[in-house]
């Protein structure tokens, strides 16, 4: 069972994500916090697997929240909950340790999801605001371009899952896609990070964009 704390300081969309956390079999709801403070709290007291984390909130905001979460229980997945106008809060929040971000409008399913894959240790985005991210990001973050040198090779399948990473794909996904084994994706997707000192899903998507193969 998956224990889920969700954090948002609007009580309605608490409400809506219980809701839909309690109709599945595979999923509980650990707690609800309404701001910053009381999720770095109630994490460290409950020990979710997965937190839903809201940006936007008064007083200890979703980064700062993120960050001392993971301090104390580094092993714990955290998912930012983003609409439009967080864009800017997003780079801050995946350097504090967020494993994804995912918009508030998807569908209902697509939460869940989200919440499966995080605990499955996989990066969970939205494809919409993946592309929004690594357009605005590909200009910062060309260091990832230079530690990448076209001395740097990919084999075939590589570039292939890079593609697909860019896309925004969960490594079932491209799984499915390329005919592969979920393990064997993973293992392509930790030797691009390797190779290329890419932190995370994104940098990853990055540098596709960058090497022209998204």
């Amino acid at each position: 069972m998956t224990s889920v704390l969700i954090v948002d300081d609007q009580q309605l969309v608490r409400a809506g994500v219980r809701m839909l956390v309690e109709s599945t079999d595979d999923l509980v709801v650990a707690g609800e916090a309404a701001g910053g403070a009381q999720a770095v709290e109630l994490a460290a007291r409950l020990r979710p697997d997965v937190v839903l984390m809201d940006l936007h909130m008064p007083g200890t905001d979703g980064i700062a929240a993120t960050a001392s979460v993971l301090t104390r229980n580094p092993s714990t997945r955290i998912v930012v909950l983003t609409t439009f106008d967080d864009d800017d809060r997003l780079y801050p929040a995946l350097a504090a340790g967020a494993c994804g971000f995912l918009a508030k409008d998807v569908e209902p399913g697509a939460v869940l999801d989200a919440v499966r894959r995080a605990a499955a240790g996989e990066s969970p985005y939205s494809p919409a605001v993946l592309r929004r991210v690594v357009a605005r990001a590909a200009e910062d973050w060309a260091g990832a371009e230079r530690r990448a040198t076209p001395e740097t090779r990919f084999t075939g399948r590589e570039s292939e899952v890079l593609r697909h990473l860019a896309d925004g794909l969960s490594n079932a996904e491209i799984a499915g896609r390329m005919h592969l084994g979920v393990t064997t994706v993973k293992t392509h997707v930790s030797n691009l990070m390797t190779k290329t000192g890419s932190p995370n899903r994104v940098r990853l998507a990055v540098l596709a964009i960058q090497r022209g193969l998204a």
